[in-house]
């Protein structure tokens, strides 16, 4: 993350203006600029090599007026718990602009899973179960995977939490493996929700993605399936990706299963040797129809903003766009699809997880498909609808939409 740029401040300046243009009374915009609950935790786990390690981790719960709150669980060596709040405000923002029963949480462990063997990692993940189940529960707080988690760490926290219930409870974690409850259709639904979006806007705007390039910032879960289900559905070209240690640029275009299967080997897209090298900032400036942001936050800003050519920004990743640089973005008629809409997909299709679990009772893929696309249809529509109604950019749209149906749920409560 860029220096000085604090995330939460990011999102709470965001929804400030949010509700200015509302016109929220200041008890209600006070109260959503704040999250309702958050839990620090220490834990103490024992390592490999005998020593005993100190993690410190963070559960914030921003907003349930809508429904138990729902986000993921971030394991990396620089969390902090502004990152944590602002992700779990984002996901509140998210859940209600697509209009699902949810509230928004997050969760996060400083930790560098990278040097930790598998045995650490479930210590860790049990360590964490332990230290918050009081305040889990599919009428509570659902978690998920998020950056450096997995399904398999997804399946010891649902392990840990039913042995300390003493009962079944598949739904109090999303994003497991399909044998223990997983939903088909979950592992990609975080990139197919953007791809559906992206589709949708192309259609508004009366582009055309037949063809065009696509250059992808971060070559992880949400990058890969950006970049095959880019091809498949839109028939975009891949011509450039980069991760943490560098990129690759080819115009002529990039063969997207020789570059996972290189980044399965060597951990990075940098050493591929069919393309030129560049570096993270050069992929942000070329010059293709499609840039997918799909790292950490704060990648786009108010410094290379103005460098950026894409034709639309499909943002998969959570808050890499500053307000500075969306300014300039907006200005340079560059068409933003904002995180909290782009890349809601992988909570929609975590509800519909937790909707089969709830039944006992399990969807084909197909369906888990129409179902998250009409959901993705919907949101859209409601957002661009906003944005041509108030005349401001989508994210600003996305916001008013998203803090509106807030807004009202706790006021129908009666909370404010």
């Amino acid at each position: 993350m860029e220096s000085g740029l604090n995330p939460f401040k990011i999102a709470q300046h965001e929804l400030d203006k949010a509700a200015v243009r509302l016109g929220l009374d200041p008890a209600t915009h006070e109260f959503l600029r704040w999250p309702m609950r958050e839990y620090h935790c220490t834990l103490p786990i024992k390592m490999d090599d005998g020593s005993t390690k100190i993690f410190k981790a963070f559960r914030v719960q921003y907003n349930t007026a809508r429904g138990p709150a729902k986000g993921g669980i971030r394991w990396h060596p620089d969390e902090t718990i502004d990152t944590v709040r602002a992700l779990a405000a984002w996901m509140t923002w998210k859940t209600a602009v697509v209009d699902i029963p949810l509230g928004g949480g997050k969760g996060g462990i400083v930790c560098n899973p990278k040097e930790m063997s598998d045995g650490e990692k479930e210590r860790l993940a049990r360590a964490y179960v332990r230290a918050i189940a009081d305040v889990l529960g599919v009428d509570k707080d659902v978690p998920a995977p998020d950056v450096y988690t997995n399904p398999q760490i997804m399946a010891w926290m649902m392990d840990e939490y039913e042995t300390i219930v003493r009962s079944h409870h598949p739904g109090v974690i999303t994003g497991k493996p399909l044998s223990i409850g997983g939903s088909p259709g979950r592992f990609d639904a975080t990139a197919r929700g953007g791809i559906y979006v992206l589709r949708e806007a192309a259609k508004v705007e009366g582009i055309s993605l037949q063809g065009k390039t696509m250059a992808i910032q971060g070559f992880g879960n949400a990058g890969q399936f950006a970049a095959l289900l880019g091809e498949k559905l839109l028939g975009l070209k891949l011509v450039a990706v980069s991760d943490s240690k560098g990129g690759i640029y080819n115009p002529k275009g990039l063969r997207i299963k020789d570059l996972i299967e290189h980044k399965k080997l060597y951990g990075t897209v940098a050493s591929y040797s069919d393309g030129e090298q560049i570096t993270n900032d050069e992929l942000l400036s070329l010059d293709v129809a499609v840039l997918f942001p799909a790292a950490l936050e704060n990648v786009i800003t108010e410094n290379n903003a103005d460098n950026v050519k894409a034709r639309i920004i499909c943002e998969l990743a959570n808050g890499p766009t500053t307000p500075d640089a969306d300014s300039i973005l907006f200005d340079k008629g560059i068409i933003v699809l904002p995180d909290f809409l782009a890349n809601a997909g992988g909570v929609t299709v975590s509800y519909f997880e937790q909707v089969q679990n709830t039944y006992n009772f399990y969807w084909e893929e197909k369906e888990v498909h129409w179902r998250l696309d009409e959901t993705m249809k919907r949101a859209f529509r409601a957002v661009k609808e906003m944005s041509v109604k108030e005349k401001v950019n989508m994210r600003e749209a996305a916001y008013l939409v998203s803090v509106a149906r807030v807004a009202e749920a706790c006021k129908l409560r009666g909370w404010v």
